[in-house]
């Protein structure tokens, strides 16, 4: 395929991505509306799942054909990215309120997570002492099976605890129009299959068109793969928030994090477990570490426009340093 064609398919992808998230978030909040269910929890588990599908396609293929490099580094990536990049931008377009029980329950949850898989990973590296030697290409760990089916065990323990919380904190979204059921899931429905399939003609063609300036696969898997396949976040948080509807914006971000780690990772691997280099252990560093600086933005029980746009740079010089290291 000609680099005309690819470009064409990305913007047919850009395209497809806006609109479907637009009916996404349309359909979610009627959706949780009519079932009395706060648009924070829609965010952390359908919103999230939905425009984490990409991801989950993506780090699937990789991981059945032992592409090791994609398959982690679009996970760890991605995350970066919807941290920095997703709730940056939103915070730069409009000041952006937290909800004080994402910040108390579900963004420690993704930080510890991510902790617990860089020891499991990295703790026969950090105990050797031979870490001075290490080179960014070496294999110095590896996700196994077991570790992987815990991570499905902690993700179906999140969903039943949010499933509960939302049980016991039910309330209708007074702001969110009433729509039919039947309309409420025909919205999901479309806006799930554009947000995919947009994923994808974006991926594919960035992939292509990135290749051909013979970048490695890490690099790849970290920015043109993880944007691509955060373009549905990034999109779907923008919409979201444009609408009002911060719940499903942070939440859509968060979920989408710690459904990348638990549900994403614990699939791919248990499929196939993957050896991980000292590059991706050192991107799960960073991601550690921005998830923190998130975090202390967010204390503020709101991200406001100067944040947002640190955000913004941080990444930005997360990506020079992956391209120059």
């Amino acid at each position: 395929m000609n680099t005309f064609s690819n470009i064409l398919l990305l913007a047919v992808g850009f395209v497809a991505l806006i609109k479907g998230a637009d009916f996404f978030v349309d359909g979610s909040s009627a959706l949780a509306k009519n079932f009395r269910v706060p648009g924070t929890i829609i965010g952390l588990t359908i919103v999230a799942m939905g425009t984490s599908a990409p991801e989950l396609a993506v780090s699937t293929s990789a991981a059945l054909k032992g592409a090791n490099e994609i398959a982690l580094s679009n996970v760890v990536g991605s995350n970066t990215f919807n941290l920095l990049g997703v709730l940056g931008i939103c915070a730069m377009i409009k000041p952006l309120p937290i909800d004080k029980t994402i910040l108390k329950r579900d963004f420690p949850i993704s930080i510890g997570i991510t902790i617990l898989t860089l020891a499991a990973v990295g703790l026969p590296l950090f105990t050797s002492g031979n870490m001075s030697d290490v080179k960014m290409s070496d294999n110095v760990g590896k996700l196994s099976r077991f570790y992987s089916a815990l991570l499905l065990v902690m993700f179906v323990s999140y969903i039943a605890m949010l499933i509960i919380s939302a049980k016991k904190n039910s309330q209708e979204e007074e702001s969110i129009k009433s729509e039919p059921l039947w309309k409420c899931f025909l919205l999901i429905f479309i806006g799930l299959v554009c947000v995919i399939a947009g994923g994808q003609f974006v991926v594919n063609s960035a992939k292509a068109i990135a290749s051909a300036f013979g970048m490695s696969e890490t690099l790849i898997g970290l920015t043109v793969v993880a944007i691509g396949t955060s373009l549905p976040e990034l999109v779907t948080s923008i919409v979201a928030s444009r609408k009002g509807e911060n719940g499903l914006a942070v939440g859509n971000v968060v979920g989408s994090n710690i459904f990348n780690i638990l549900f994403i990772m614990g699939v791919s691997r248990t499929i196939h477990p993957i050896e991980v280099n000292f590059a991706s252990l050192t991107d799960l560093a960073i991601l550690i570490t921005v998830s923190f600086i998130t975090l202390i933005f967010s204390n503020k029980k709101s991200i406001g426009r100067i944040e947002g746009a640190a955000m913004v740079a941080i990444y930005i010089a997360d990506v020079i340093f992956a391209i120059v290291r």
